[in-house]
């Protein structure tokens, strides 16, 4: 039987992606209880896990030596596809001064080396060096919202779909705090692109640290891994939590989850429409929807967990039920 290059191609790639799969992923116990480990053996022939897709790590840096970050698995398709700095205006991400975050927050999102896999481990980055530190003040507002800007500015040139903004300024906000990264939340919503970010880590019950506490910033809080038990900041803004031991690792596998979301709504051609007015509210409705219910005894709300195979099936049911 002759094998054409297209088909040749099909078959490697496949080929690929079943050697990928039997790699470790980057947390074990939090990916299987999210959702994901099963979502990679179910979908493994039909999604990509974040090829194509760019998401824009905004935080304090990152130290580009790091083996993960140099070579991974896709030697023609590099992990980190851009760099910028929106506080010096060049394209050097380097820590300064208190820096030392950024190096590692893409790993539950998106390695693909030396075996471990994060959630859409097909994924690119571009990072972009936001604030000197990811304990953040407001006073750091002006220099986020340059690097929200860029991402606005380039998001079709560099593919990108999904933010996450990372910075915590370890405050107890039971509200909005206006500053100047509103405007570019509201612009990065219009435009479909997912941004969310973490709550904190204090075990705040009535409030939640500034970004996520922002409108048009998702706010994800955590899980006890391997329990029911909601934990770390937390309070009405909260919209989904996530198993990790801090809500910065919970940020970023719902980072690395939003992109295979959006992956399988665009495969399965699914008319998100009445889910939302854009997007990533549409997307967000998706994962509360399909997501498991937990109660918070210490708040007295109940919080919906990340159930990523739940919601990715919803997805292809739904439109296989329509036709």
């Amino acid at each position: 039987m002759s094998v054409n290059k297209y088909q040749l191609t099909c078959i490697l790639s496949c080929l690929l992606q079943s050697v990928a799969l039997a790699n470790e992923p980057a947390q074990p116990v939090p990916f299987k209880q999210a959702g994901i480990l099963a979502t990679w053996e179910k979908y493994k022939d039909l999604l990509s896990f974040g090829k194509h897709q760019t998401l824009a790590l905004i935080d304090d840096g990152c130290d580009l030596s790091k083996p993960e970050w140099v070579a991974d698995a896709n030697v023609d398709y590099p992990k980190v596809l851009v760099t910028h700095d929106s506080v010096d205006g060049d394209s050097d991400p380097k820590h300064e001064g208190r820096g030392y975050h950024g190096t590692t927050i893409g790993i539950p999102s998106s390695v693909n080396h030396d075996g471990k896999l994060g959630v859409a481990f097909n994924n690119q980055l571009a990072i972009i060096r936001s604030l000197e530190c990811c304990h953040c003040k407001l006073t750091d507002s002006k220099t986020l919202a340059l690097a929200l800007k860029w991402v606005a500015d380039n998001h079709e040139r560099y593919r990108i779909t999904t933010v996450n903004l990372a910075p915590v300024d370890d405050l107890e906000h039971a509200h909005p705090v206006k500053t100047e990264i509103d405007l570019q939340l509201t612009r990065l919503r219009q435009l479909g692109i997912w941004v969310s970010a973490p709550t904190g880590n204090h075990n705040f019950t009535a409030g939640i640290s500034w970004p996520s506490s922002q409108p048009n910033c998702f706010a994800i809080g955590a899980v006890v891994p391997g329990t029911d038990k909601v934990f770390q900041d937390r309070n009405r803004k909260v919209d989904l939590v996530v198993p990790a031991h801090a809500t910065s690792s919970s940020n970023a596998i719902l980072c690395g989850s939003a992109m295979i979301l959006r992956e399988a709504i665009i495969q399965a051609d699914y008319d998100w429409s009445e889910m939302g007015g854009n997007l990533p509210e549409a997307m967000m409705k998706i994962f509360k929807n399909t997501g498991r219910t937990l109660h918070d005894p210490a708040t007295g709300l109940t919080f919906k967990q990340l159930n990523l195979i739940e919601a990715v099936d919803f997805i292809f049911a739904d439109v296989n039920a329509t036709r």
